[in-house]
């Protein structure tokens, strides 16, 4: 998982990344909506994240995509 140190997340940013995980869950498959996989999407969040982006849109995107190989 990507180390992003507390201090360089905003609540604003955490609230965001927040929205995109919840918003990328329900546009997700019932099948593919495990615990397993909701922690993949979150993973991808905060590693898109780390590199800089703040986008609702970008990072729900990159969520989605994440799930649609369910994790094992």
């Amino acid at each position: 998982m990507t180390n992003v140190p507390s201090a360089s997340v905003s609540p604003e940013l955490v609230a965001i990344m927040k929205t995109a995980l919840d918003t990328a869950v329900d546009r997700t498959e019932r099948s593919h909506r495990t615990p397993a996989t909701k922690a993949k999407m979150a993973q991808r969040i905060v590693r898109t994240a780390s590199e800089g982006v703040t986008d609702l849109h970008v990072l729900m995107s990159a969520a989605v995509e994440e799930a649609r190989v369910p994790a094992a």
